[in-house]
């Protein structure tokens, strides 16, 4: 306890995918003096098991190339008091907790933690109260947490219910300066599409040639999670989505995702597009690509021509990826395939050699406009520009656990 009394201290809830990056990312960045990891349950035999567990990766590799790559440097592991579970990786104390899966159970008071990030996804309706005994993200306030950012969107159950006012969704980039500490307790970091995507939406609307939409819809060709069944498996009671039962090693699963809607919430703009959005869920186990389509009413310069092109949408990326996008937003011409995006670092890559534009003309019946009181003989002829974009993203470190952790960082300077 001595090794991490007086430290800034970040509690992590839950120590899954994005629980074990989220504890990469923050030894890497060095941003907190310590972390207070709640796994909730034992692991293996004893506290080897755990500390293999967190320090190696599938996907990524180990954490000492993760953190040093090919350099010869290791990451030191140290256990610094095994009857706390407590440990020293790369130089910052880590405590482990075992024994409590409800949120309002863990002691994080005790362990002097404010900000907790729940990475769970067990708990994501802000309005259940802390007194649930399924547990809450209400129970971390109630352990002694001031904050509590969970690592996915918000689903309220209760249709009847409304957004709490001490709640609120945010992406890094996006909406995260209109963090307010004395009124927002609970914030969902949403997910790793809609963070790519409103990474990609935010410079259109941003752009008077290009604000004008008329109707977008995307795609998200989408690697498998947890979510799915390793082989096929007799869907749940209730289950609506049979598909999520098959095997994620022998399909291509179509299936829906929840970006588009999250997405009204974080760019408020994007509620009078008429926006739809769907997932095709792939075999691979990281990176996925959106693939979004956009159709403005297109102005033309002086001589008739188009002023929206693939070059001017190209060109609107890059200048957002060199100036206020720097750091989340990359736009590349290097022609990539999924596994060149894994651990990248940025809320979406812009893949600028497939951007695509047709522009043509919409005829406007004069009829359909008596209606509003407008009396014309001709058919009013409106330039249409449909764009085809691709973005890039790592939807579990690089992009997601990546953005994830500016936002906890920020978060907690202004706390």
């Amino acid at each position: 306890m001595e090794r991490l009394h007086g430290k800034n201290l970040l509690g992590i809830n839950g120590a899954g995918r994005i629980g074990k990056l989220t504890i990469w990312n923050h030894l890497l960045n060095k941003h907190f003096g310590g972390l207070v990891v709640n796994v909730g349950r034992g692991v293996g035999k004893n506290l080897d098991a755990l500390i293999h567990n967190i320090t190696n990766d599938s996907t990524y590799g180990s954490l000492t190339k993760f953190l040093y790559g090919n350099s010869g440097t290791k990451c030191e592991i140290k256990v610094l008091d095994s009857s706390q579970n407590l440990v020293e990786i790369n130089g910052m104390p880590v405590m482990f907790l075992m024994n409590n899966r409800n949120p309002r159970d863990i002691n994080w008071s005790e362990n002097q933690v404010r900000l907790v990030v729940d990475c769970t996804g067990a708990f994501l309706d802000p309005t259940v109260p802390a007194e649930n005994s399924k547990g809450s993200l209400r129970g971390h306030l109630e352990a002694g947490a001031d904050k509590v950012i969970a690592s996915a969107p918000f689903k309220i159950k209760d249709t009847t219910q409304k957004m709490p006012v001490d709640s609120t969704i945010m992406v890094q980039g996006i909406n995260h300066l209109d963090f307010d500490a004395r009124k927002h307790h609970i914030i969902s970091a949403a997910s790793c599409t809609t963070t790519g995507l409103s990474h990609m939406m935010m410079p259109l609307l941003e752009r008077p040639e290009t604000s004008n939409i008329l109707t977008a819809s995307m795609s998200t060709i989408h690697a498998s999670t947890s979510t799915q069944s390793i082989l096929d498996a007799v869907p749940s009671a209730g289950t609506s989505d049979l598909r999520k039962s098959r095997s994620v090693f022998n399909n291509i699963i179509i299936t829906s995702t929840g970006a588009a809607k999250a997405l009204e919430k974080i760019i408020p703009e994007v509620q009078k597009i008429g926006f739809m959005a769907d997932s095709v869920r792939i075999p691979i186990n990281t990176a996925s690509l959106i693939i979004l389509n956009v159709t403005f009413q297109s102005p033309l310069n002086d001589i008739g021509e188009p002023v929206i092109t693939a070059d001017y949408l190209n060109q609107i990326y890059k200048e957002t990826a060199e100036g206020p996008g720097a750091g989340l937003l990359e736009f590349s011409v290097e022609q990539n395939v999924s596994a060149d995006i894994i651990g990248r670092r940025a809320a979406v890559v812009i893949e600028g050699v497939e951007t695509h534009t047709r522009t043509g003309f919409m005829a406007i019946n004069p009829n359909l406009l008596q209606n509003f009181g407008i009396q014309l003989t001709e058919d009013i002829m409106i330039p249409v520009c449909h764009a085809k974009i691709f973005g890039w993203y790592d939807n579990e470190f690089g992009s997601y656990v990546y953005t994830l952790g500016k936002l906890t960082e920020y978060i907690d300077k202004k706390m």
